[in-house]
């Protein structure tokens, strides 16, 4: 059988335009209007074809194109204005981090979710949790908090919606070049980064990918790599696709994988903060490792790990919240049980209100009971998340149960329109 190589051929770029190729690999692009202009000033017919992707626009651009823009003393200009804020933005400074109350943070906050949405040319989201979770990221560059994120990298992404002239919707599968992205691999000397998971009676590996926000590192897990079987592949292939065992699947690499990455990287946070409970399994896995490498008993460990541990929940009905079959955890963490050093069924209480023992496990009760900290994301939705979790502590009065309120925000500047913007900047000086 022949093999079969694919090549991908791109221009050279100018040595004065080499600045842009700095920019597109950091998504503070996306919410600074000058380099957004820049990169539409550079060919605004591609800059739209591309999906205002950066990156594929100039593997795609016309050498002519560049070399004359790489002439263009006008272009350059604007190129070295975008540049120098960009540089000036990632330099130290007087920043919220660097000062009380930030600079408290001696060690970073790592940040779960299961998508993450920056912008329409990276489709690693569905709604309103990435898109949130992206906002984190910028609003957590700009006070330039010690801050790392940790999520999964999907070839297929999302669907893409299409409308028809009939007014139905179509989902039109998508299939990501990755090198037609932001992102880079992350190495460790001469080699690629690889995890590994033990999922059933395998080990299952993950590459490593870094999605530089700002000042902020995002980590991204795919499975999709030589060493792993067919099926082992698809685990990061689509976001919440497959059947329920490829959502367990990949919630044990989201949560349990992105310790493990946490770890080969040297990090050690000082907060652990799940969006959402998918990835609730990484507080197993602290656990168990305290168990293993500390030599703490069970109960010790979990008062350890969740004094690290925050959880925001985010869905206000039972049926929106991930649940497991007793059966499908046993076959997957009776093993794990083992090396806690506990009973697989005292293991599956920790995902149950313990009212009814016939309940499934849930991966929202498991993020609660091993968090010192959850909250909702308004004040109405604090005070129906504690009626609808007010089991998880049984004889606890409704207004008292631990799980606060916190009003989602956004990323100013990525929703502000750049004419506002621009206003802003002009009248109000350093209003960001």
């Amino acid at each position: 059988m022949p093999n079969f190589v694919t090549y991908n051929v791109i221009p050279t770029l100018p040595a004065a335009l080499e600045p842009l190729r700095e920019i597109s690999f950091n998504l503070w692009w996306t919410w600074e209007p000058s380099a957004r202009r820049l990169f539409r000033h550079l060919d605004t017919e591609l800059w739209n074809r591309t999906n205002h992707n950066p990156v594929r626009m100039l593997q795609l651009s016309r050498q002519v194109r560049l070399e004359e823009v790489a002439q263009d003393k006008n272009f350059l200009r604007e190129l070295k204005q975008v540049h120098d804020a960009f540089t000036k933005y990632l330099s130290p400074k007087e920043t919220y981090g660097k000062t009380e109350p930030g600079s408290v943070l001696q060690k970073p906050v790592a940040y779960f979710s299961a998508e993450f949405g920056f912008h329409e040319s990276i489709p690693n989201y569905s709604g309103g949790l990435g898109i949130l979770a992206g906002d984190h990221c910028k609003s957590a560059s700009d006070l330039d908090i010690n801050f790392v994120a940790v999520g999964l990298l999907y070839r297929h992404g999302y669907f893409k919606q299409e409308i028809d002239k009939d007014g139905l919707q179509h989902a039109i599968n998508l299939n990501q070049n990755f090198h037609h992205l932001p992102i880079r691999d992350v190495r460790q000397g001469d080699h690629r980064l690889l995890v590994s998971v033990r999922i059933l009676d395998r080990d299952v590996y993950a590459k490593v990918w870094q999605l530089l926000v700002g000042r902020v590192s995002l980590y991204l897990l795919d499975t999709d790599v030589p060493e792993n079987n067919s099926d082992d592949r698809l685990i990061t292939a689509e976001l919440y696709g497959g059947d329920l065992e490829m959502r367990m699947r990949q919630e044990i690499i989201l949560g349990i994988g992105g310790v493990h990455v946490l770890n080969a990287l040297g990090l050690e946070p000082e907060v652990f903060h799940m969006n959402e409970g998918h990835s609730a399994f990484l507080a197993l896995e602290r656990i168990r490792l305290l168990v293993t490498e500390k030599k703490l008993d069970f109960y010790a460990a979990v008062q350890v790990a969740a004094s690290a541990h925050v959880f925001t929940t985010h869905t206000p009905v039972p049926a929106g919240n991930d649940s497991f079959p007793r059966e499908m955890m046993r076959k997957y963490f009776t093993d794990f049980a083992v090396e806690l050093g506990i009973p697989f069924e005292e293991l599956f209480t920790f995902g149950q209100t313990r009212v009814n023992p016939n309940d499934p496990f849930s991966m929202t009760i498991l993020a609660l009971r091993l968090s010192r900290h959850a909250n909702g994301v308004s004040k109405l939705h604090g005070e129906v998340s504690r009626g609808l979790w007010k089991d998880v502590w049984t004889g606890v009065p409704q207004n008292e149960v631990p799980i606060t309120s916190v009003t989602n925000g956004v990323h100013t500047k990525t929703w502000m329109a750049p004419e506002f913007s621009a206003l802003s900047d002009k009248y109000l000086g350093d209003w960001e």
